[in-house]
């Protein structure tokens, strides 16, 4: 049940074990400041040091905590501390409760209601197919893009709209590209003469093996192949688009069909994904596509809404990752393991960047009633299966293990796997979750035709092109 993949262009990656992404700071170990008391007030509140995940929980916990005073929050990567924005008013109460929490704290004028009636707004003097807007906590503001298409009496439109808000409430760019969804005729996954990329298996909420894609892919076919003139392998069980999101459920039609929790990126590697989480805003993600492999960049905005050419769509996420057609549906993750979004659309290209907008995972699994993987941590091992001494988790499932929700896991033998290289049956090995790789290490001893990432952030995609001759046909899982 694998197909092959040529990306057109990905980050380089040491070959034959263990995936290490990001930069050097995703991968320092969460160190928390002091709450003991023994220092002085000032120390005994000082923000703590979190991954970009775990400032997510966090920030989930003080929107809770906070109430209306809460406007927003984002993950400073360099000092890796989560900011919150407040609306203190005369109530410094909430301000030290934040800070207690370990969350560094920055007052604000805008709060998320007012932030929302802007919003609001922009969609019914504004919607212009072309545009989009997202609130941006960093600037405590709604950030307003017109793709190319937007000229004349469309630019006077939304230009004129956003000065209304005021320059305090809403700021707008223009943007070179031309929004649209990432579907395009070529590889990965085939239905209805369009391609498509798979984002992560799951569950169905009857217990059969599916897998999550964008929802303009799941209504563009209703049947979907692993494979170009290939036999179809799934069917569309769920899928919404335009709308509340762009997302689809597609079911395999094999109940036995093994489908691992994880991401495969290429070169014989796969990434473990152990759970689903909120995007951060200024938190590192990672992209892989069918189309140009992986990517990197940061977190934008949230709740953005698109008016792609099909209608508009609302609450996705905006990042700076570039994506190109036949990405649409791949996933979006982070370092550590946790499903962030499915590519929606965009504008620009790998080559110049542009703006791409995800799907939210959680968002999708609520809406459709799935789960990630079925309780499988390793990736590819059955559950409650113990490995082999020397075997690695890409192997695959077993006869009869329980397996997260479709397609292989490893690359076959004699399958070739970044530069050209041989991945042995099963080769792949999966990141296991909270497993992380020291800065700067090489993980596999040998380079795949370009620098190792660890300590060396991927570029947006535009790094080295391992892999891009014919000669670099990595084995494809169903990531």
């Amino acid at each position: 049940m694998s197909h092959k993949r040529i990306p057109k262009r990905k980050a380089a990656f040491a070959a034959g074990t263990v995936v290490a992404l990001g930069a050097a700071a995703i991968l320092l170990p969460n160190a928390n400041a002091s709450q003991d008391g023994s220092s002085n007030d000032a120390a005994a509140i000082a923000p703590k040091t979190l991954k970009a995940t775990d400032a997510s929980d966090l920030a989930s916990q003080l929107e809770e905590l906070l109430g209306d005073a809460f406007a927003g929050s984002y993950y400073d990567s360099d000092s890796q501390q989560l900011v919150v924005n407040v609306i203190s008013g005369d109530n410094n109460n909430v301000v030290v409760q934040a800070k207690k929490a370990g969350a560094k704290v920055r007052e604000v004028d805008n709060s998320l209601t007012e932030l929302a009636a802007g919003a609001k707004t922009l969609k019914e003097e504004a919607t212009i197919p072309g545009t989009s807007w997202a609130v941006d906590p960093r600037t405590n503001k709604i950030l307003v893009t017109a793709d190319s298409t937007v000229t004349g009496d469309k630019w006077n439109t939304i230009e004129s709209t956003v000065k209304s808000l005021g320059s305090d409430m809403a700021t707008i760019k223009k943007s070179a590209g031309t929004f649209k969804t990432f579907v395009s005729g070529g590889d990965a996954i085939f239905g209805g003469g369009a391609r498509c990329s798979l984002g992560f298996n799951v569950t169905a909420g009857d217990g059969s093996p599916a897998f999550l894609t964008a929802g303009h892919c799941g209504v563009a076919a209703e049947q979907w192949a692993d494979a170009e003139d290939g036999q179809p392998i799934a069917t569309v069980d769920q899928a919404t688009f335009p709308g509340d999101g762009d997302f689809a459920l597609v079911k395999y039609d094999d109940p036995a069909t093994e489908a691992p929790s994880e991401v495969n990126v290429g070169g014989g590697q796969t990434v473990a994904i152990s759970q689903a989480a909120d995007a951060e805003v200024g938190a590192q993600v990672f992209r892989m596509g069918s189309t140009t492999g992986l990517a990197d960049g940061q977190v934008l905005g949230l709740d953005a809404t698109v008016n792609y050419p099909e209608g508009t769509v609302t609450g996705l996420i905006q990042t700076d990752v570039c994506a190109e057609p036949g990405d649409s549906g791949g996933s979006l993750f982070t370092q550590d393991g946790s499903a962030i979004g499915l590519t929606s659309g965009g504008s620009g290209d790998c080559t110049v960047g542009g703006e791409t907008f995800f799907q939210p995972v959680t968002t999708a699994l609520q809406a459709v009633g799935a789960t990630l993987g079925a309780g499988d941590a390793a990736g590819g091992a059955g559950a409650g299966d113990d490995q082999a001494g020397g075997e690695e988790a890409g192997a695959g499932a077993g006869a009869g293990d329980e397996a997260g929700a479709g397609g292989d896991a490893g690359a076959g033998a004699g399958e070739e796997a970044g530069a050209g290289e041989e991945a042995g049956a099963g080769g792949d090995a999966s990141a296991s979750p909270g497993e992380e790789v020291g800065a700067g290490q090489e993980v596999g001893g040998e380079e795949a035709g370009g620098d190792v990432i660890g300590g060396e952030e991927t570029g947006n995609g535009a790094g080295d092109a391992a892999g891009d001759a014919a000669g670099d046909a990595a084995g494809q899982t169903h990531n």
